[in-house]
């Protein structure tokens, strides 16, 4: 199959009709689709995080799980475990959530460390084991979890080796007011987020699209110039006085990916240096560690990471 770029210019235009005023949000989102990654979504509640992952879901016909993950949330419950059958006297499996295509961790800085590595080998492997069975996953599978970055009380910060799993970290911030207003126009009009059904919105591509999207893009070359140039970044990273922990070797691959997916999307078959900048801010925020001092002192990640381009210089 011979995928169609326009496909991801069609689901950003209508991504970006309904989750108004989020446009940066939305093409990341779509860089993470293509290179296959999973995804954090940080924002203040009522932003559109939960309803962005639904409809994007719905414009590529994939199947779709949603967890609402809270302190009582278990392991299995995500999953699934054995049950014995008192009828035939064996034991079935009964599939969790995680056996979809789009799985929306809801919250996950609200459920315990033992719940939230319940997630790991299958981000890390796409595959998960139970009871010493281990199951493969779809091959689309892509998680994508939110969380708030306001609450502090009753919620556990993911350690630095589980965000290290997820490809990017986005934020999405509150509209501009124009971009409010088309919000209040649309509800005018009869748009109800929690009922997309009403909409009937239609997939505007479809998963084997995606997965051969995502194939093409591997062939998306770059010079040996500018993948130094990615390199002098992640070494630098590394350096940085104000960091305590900077990127990572998973990263330095996650970041060839990306740079490879955003030039695909941009209509080339080569990577350049803006690309590998384009995507620098969700691909290190959640990486870039302060150290104690540094946080102190009130220095910003995103000013470390505006700070890292500018010191690194630019091949010609």
């Amino acid at each position: 199959m011979n995928p169609d770029k326009s496909i991801f210019t069609h689901l950003s235009q209508a991504l970006s009709q309904l989750i108004v005023g989020q446009e940066t949000a939305v093409e990341q989102l779509l860089v993470a689709l293509l290179s296959g990654g999973h995804v954090i979504i940080e924002g203040v509640p009522g932003t559109g995080k939960t309803l962005m992952v639904k409809l994007l879901a719905k414009l590529i016909g994939a199947d779709f799980r949603r967890v609402q993950l809270t302190p009582d949330i278990l392991p299995s419950d995500i999953l699934g475990t054995n049950i014995f059958d008192l009828n035939s006297r064996n034991f079935t499996l009964k599939k969790g959530p995680i056996f979809t295509e789009i799985l929306l961790a809801d919250e996950i800085n609200r459920t315990p460390p033992k719940t939230q590595a319940a997630l790991l080998e299958a981000m890390a492997e796409q595959q998960v084991t139970l009871d010493g069975e281990t199951l493969p996953l779809p091959e689309l599978f892509w998680v994508i979890a939110t969380q708030n970055p306001l609450e502090f009380e009753g919620t556990y910060p993911l350690p630095e080796a589980q965000l290290d799993r997820f490809l990017f970290k986005l934020h999405i911030d509150y509209p501009d007011p124009q971009a409010e207003k088309q919000m209040l126009l649309n509800v005018q009009k009869g748009f109800r987020a929690h009922r997309l059904d009403l909409l009937k919105v239609d997939a505007i591509a479809r998963v084997e699209e995606i997965i051969a999207a995502r194939g093409e893009m591997q062939q998306v070359k770059i010079e040996e110039r500018v993948l130094d140039y990615l390199l002098a970044l992640v070494q630098k990273s590394r350096q940085l006085p104000d960091l305590a922990l900077g990127a990572s070797p998973r990263a330095t691959v996650a970041w060839l990916q990306t740079s490879k997916a955003q030039a695909w999307l941009s209509g080339r078959d080569f990577v350049t240096p803006d690309d590998i900048k384009a995507i620098a801010p969700p691909l290190l925020r959640h990486r870039f560690i302060l150290k104690p001092e540094a946080q102190l002192d009130g220095v910003k990640i995103e000013g470390i990471i505006a700070s890292l381009l500018k010191q690194v210089p630019v091949p010609r």
